[in-house]
């Protein structure tokens, strides 16, 4: 790269050693905001952070006139009305996650999916439970990958550096599908506005419908295509909770785990294909057969 470029692009500033989650996503967040035009210094010395256009987890200053997130400051840098503390990648999407996205809505999805919990882990606040010894692996265990072992001839820094690359990755794929998600969104609800019987939702496509619908309280069943199987169409439950598994109304028991001919003949659907063991989805051969599914299951005990 010659000088001419170099002297164009922002500088980043974040500490050295051991790296972590917010400061890998807050430099990510950066990096798109600025078209990848940016270079990154990790070092723990005031006078390298005096150099830089944006100095992120260190520093011990939280201003974004002057292009500063750090949050382990005397009080930190604040607290959401969840009881959440800000963490480095906090600071910076609040400031600029409506600016990347272009977007309230896609900002404030990837907060609430992303972003507070990074947060969270960052301040040593659980947001997940574990089942004996299941634990989820969270998006701070998929970074921690890229640290070195105890045994690797690796360094820090290269650690970093994947991180980062994998973590910009993930944010732009992240930033796309919430954008898609809200054009999904405002097309559910007209589906809503217009079916006649607000149970069953019929939609034309794969939109994201779990929050639009999840929100109304009529909405039993989903109508839509099923994807990658052209010509067929699949029936799901409304969950009663989006991040829970309980349905409002299971598909009929007598349909479980059942396939084709079997299905056929427990529904009295003749092109129905198949219903999951747990009764959330089942799929026919055609619109009209999953439609004739999810009415019965609405009128099933």
């Amino acid at each position: 790269m010659n000088d001419e470029n170099t002297k164009n692009l922002k500088k980043i500033v974040t500490h050295s050693g051991n790296f972590h989650t917010d400061e890998v996503f807050a430099c990510a967040t950066l990096a798109l905001l600025n078209d990848g035009a940016v270079e990154i210094a990790r070092s723990r010395d005031p006078e390298v952070w005096a150099t830089g256009d944006y100095v992120v987890d260190v520093g011990g200053i939280y201003d974004p006139k002057i292009g500063r997130f750090d949050h382990h400051q005397m009080g930190g840098a604040g607290v959401r009305e969840n009881g959440i503390p800000y963490s480095s990648i906090g600071l910076v999407w609040k400031e600029y996650g409506e600016s990347l996205t272009h977007s309230a809505y896609a900002a404030r999805m990837l907060d609430e999916r992303l972003v507070q919990p990074i947060d969270a882990g960052d301040n040593g606040i659980e947001t997940f439970s574990i089942i004996g010894a299941v634990a989820p692996l969270l998006i701070h265990d998929a970074i921690s990958a890229f640290r070195p072992a105890w045994n690797e001839d690796r360094t820090e820094d290269e650690g970093f550096f994947e991180a980062f690359e994998m973590a910009k990755k993930m944010l732009a794929r992240e930033i796309v599908r919430a954008c898609a998600e809200e054009e999904g969104k405002h097309r559910a609800e007209e589906a809503y506005e217009k079916a006649e019987d607000k149970r069953i939702i019929v939609l034309e496509d794969h939109y994201p419908w779990y929050e639009a619908l999840g929100s109304k309280s009529e909405p039993l069943y989903v109508v839509k295509p099923d994807r990658g199987n052209t010509g067929k169409w699949k029936v799901e439950t409304v969950r009663s909770d989006v991040h829970a598994f309980k349905n409002r109304k299971d598909l009929p028991v007598s349909w479980a785990g059942k396939r084709d001919q079997e299905l056929a003949d427990a529904s009295g659907v003749p092109d129905a294909i198949f219903c999951h063991n747990k009764r959330f989805i089942a799929v026919a051969g055609s619109r009209e057969g999953a439609l004739m599914l999810a009415k019965l299951a609405v009128e099933s005990l």
